[in-house]
């Protein structure tokens, strides 16, 4: 029995180690020391979250983003950061969230320490969505409608994405919730034409596990970053016109829906610039379809 024991630790990956210390560490310090702290301890409570949900991946699939590829996913952590910016760049118009002790930075300083934050959103997500995509209710979903990356089907999402966009964008009281799918629907579409990898590749043979395993890892994520944030400081907080009630931490009940296609969001960035800047050999990189 011990022999059993010490075999099964010593085939536990390095990362899941790594990532719980980090977490053990990095979490109780952002909650119980006084001042500023979060803009320093962000980035390795999520590096642990994303090496945590790594190493379960790998003992469970035998393979993981990091075991797969170290130099890819650290390339993740450089994609991701100037795609949160362009999320920050849309909320300058609608202006759903705001950073309390922003104040206390330089633009530098806050440029450097917020992109160094932002770095860790697209590891923890696709790590979060290749642990679900393992689980055995996902792997039995049956199959769903079909919907086909034709030529026609790609337009009716880049034409809809626009004016959803453009709706945002005039009125932001009414239509901010488009922030988390008009992308979605722009850049789908150019990845279809393209040639760029796309969730649409799945729905073609009715297969939506992809689709849901991204949606729900984002929203895994997001309650564990509503969570951390609530006795965090720097922190968010929201400004969410007509549904600012019943909060689970900072967020407003009703607001975690956006969540869920933001993953969706998230997996049609990253392929569009790895199909634009990135080998060949990377279009396969995430595994969300019960490879």
């Amino acid at each position: 029995m011990r022999h059993r024991l010490l075999s099964r630790l010593n085939d536990t990956p390095r990362q899941l180690w790594i990532g719980l210390l980090l977490i053990a560490v990095a979490w109780p310090l952002n909650w119980l020391l006084e001042g500023l702290r979060t803009h320093l301890l962000f980035f390795p409570l999520w590096l642990g979250y994303a090496l945590t949900v790594d190493g379960l991946v790998y003992l469970r699939r035998g393979t993981s983003l990091l075991t797969r590829n170290w130099r890819a996913f650290a390339g993740l952590f450089l994609v991701s950061a100037p795609i949160w910016w362009l999320f920050e760049a849309i909320n300058l118009r609608t202006r759903n969230w705001e950073y309390v002790g922003r104040e206390y930075f330089s633009d530098l300083a806050y440029f450097l320490l917020a992109s160094l934050s932002f770095s860790t959103v697209i590891p923890a997500v696709f790590g979060t969505a290749e642990l679900l995509s393992s689980t055995g209710w996902l792997r039995r979903l049956p199959r769903g409608p079909v919907v086909r990356p034709t030529r026609g089907t790609a337009a009716v999402f880049f034409v809809a994405g626009w004016a959803m966009l453009a709706l945002m964008l005039i009125w932001p009281r009414y239509f901010f919730p488009f922030i988390w799918i008009s992308l979605y629907c722009i850049i789908m579409p150019i990845n279809v034409w393209l040639g760029h990898r796309s969730l649409l590749e799945y729905t073609a043979g009715g297969n939506w596990r992809p689709v849901l395993a991204m949606a729900l890892g984002a929203l895994v994520c997001g309650f564990f970053w509503e969570f951390w944030n609530y006795f965090a400081y720097p922190k968010w907080v929201y400004h969410v016109p007509f549904v600012d009630f019943l909060h689970i931490f900072e967020m407003p009940i009703l607001g975690y829906g956006g969540y869920l296609p933001f993953g969706l969001e998230l997996f049609a960035l990253y392929h569009l610039v790895i199909g634009l800047v990135g080998p060949s050999e990377l279009r396969d990189y995430l595994r969300v379809g019960g490879e």
